[in-house]
């Protein structure tokens, strides 16, 4: 036994957004900004890499030449390597953020003048 499909003469929601304003009309500039500036992905590719490398390579290299074959303060020391490495970041994140408040404030201090 064969189902009839039932055709509805309503447009689909693609066709009923009939919207042209996406693209800049022709002569104008098209303004798109990244998000995120291209500085804060690669600290933030930078500081990753350092979060898998440094703690995984200061154990490795500590077990056996610094603790000889003790893998609890190697490990001890790779966890606060791991912290480090986590500290310098929020550390160079705070800093950038004031870097930008004070460029504001130039800016600011610029126009009143």
């Amino acid at each position: 036994m064969a189902t009839r499909r039932i055709i509805s003469q309503e447009k689909s929601i693609l066709e009923k957004d009939e919207r042209t304003d996406f693209s800049p009309a022709a002569g104008e500039k098209s303004d798109i900004a990244p998000a995120v500036p291209m500085g804060v992905i690669v600290k933030l590719l930078v500081f990753t890499f350092a979060m898998i490398v440094v703690p995984i390579g200061s154990y490795f290299l500590t077990v056996d030449n610094l603790f000889k074959g003790n893998s609890t303060f190697a490990g001890a020391l790779a966890a606060i390597m791991a912290n480090v490495v986590l500290v310098a970041y929020i550390v160079a994140a705070m800093r950038e953020d004031q870097s930008e408040q004070l460029a504001e404030q130039a800016k600011e201090a610029k126009k009143s003048r």
